[in-house]
């Protein structure tokens, strides 16, 4: 964990920015549209902040993901949106917290706060497609089941969120672009539930600033691994990478 004197140079100015910018138009937007749910609050708050350390590949961005999961969970029950609570309490928290282990283990050059990137080989890639096709498939006969609100969308959010959490604990860059195709599928899936309640017109903002976040992200990996991959001089293998 970074000292209080540390984080002051830790973030450069332009992540400084994206950050105050983030909470500022999320806690704003709730006190406009919401005033009453302060858990959606506290996990918008936490879960922004969990998006600037995990574009810094800092794995205490993992464990603020494992509070916004939880936090999450209970928001999504409240609206029926049963397949948001069980990806993200049966599957979003618990591989973030396989994955703070995995980056825990993985610091580059010993430096814990910024994880080791790797590289997917192909037959990685195939296995992890393969296993999403499987995972969508049996979650969206749960969720139908669970007679669940706007299925199709909520079965493509586990699509998307399962990608995201096997790339993070992969610690592949594309976990960020993962991350920001889900942003998108829940800015439609809330934007729905705001014709309900105009309440949820918070959390739409709040995936917003999420998107913006993950897209900064996918651009500081992408910067990470070509550093780290420089820094070591790694040779082209021949196959095929992700």
């Amino acid at each position: 964990m970074l000292s209080k004197k540390a984080l002051l140079t830790y973030f450069t100015k332009g992540e400084l920015f994206l950050w105050c910018t983030s909470v500022v138009l999320t806690a704003g937007s709730f006190f406009v549209f919401d005033r009453e749910n302060y858990w959606t609050l506290a996990a918008s708050l936490i879960g922004v902040t969990s998006l600037i350390f995990n574009a810094k590949g800092n794995p205490f961005g993992q464990f603020l993901m494992i509070l916004f999961s939880a936090l999450y969970g209970m928001i999504s029950f409240s609206f029926a949106y049963y397949g948001e609570m069980i990806t993200y309490l049966g599957m979003t928290a618990p591989m973030a917290v396989f994955a703070l282990i995995s980056w825990l283990r993985n610091p580059y050059n010993g430096n814990r706060a910024e994880v080791k990137v790797n590289r997917l080989k192909r037959k990685e890639i195939g296995f992890m497609l393969l296993l999403t096709a499987v995972v969508t498939c049996i979650f969206y006969l749960i969720l139908a089941d669970f007679h669940t609100s706007n299925l199709i969308l909520s079965t493509i959010s586990v699509t998307t969120s399962f990608l995201a959490v096997y790339l993070t604990f992969r610690r592949s860059a594309f976990f960020a672009a993962a991350y920001a195709a889900n942003d998108i599928v829940l800015i439609f899936l809330w934007l729905l539930a705001t014709f309900s309640n105009i309440s949820y017109l918070s959390v739409v903002i709040c995936f917003v600033m999420f998107f913006a976040n993950d897209i900064y992200g996918l651009v500081n990996w992408s910067k990470m691994q070509k550093q780290q991959e420089a820094d070591h001089m790694t040779p082209a293998n021949g196959n095929l990478e992700f």
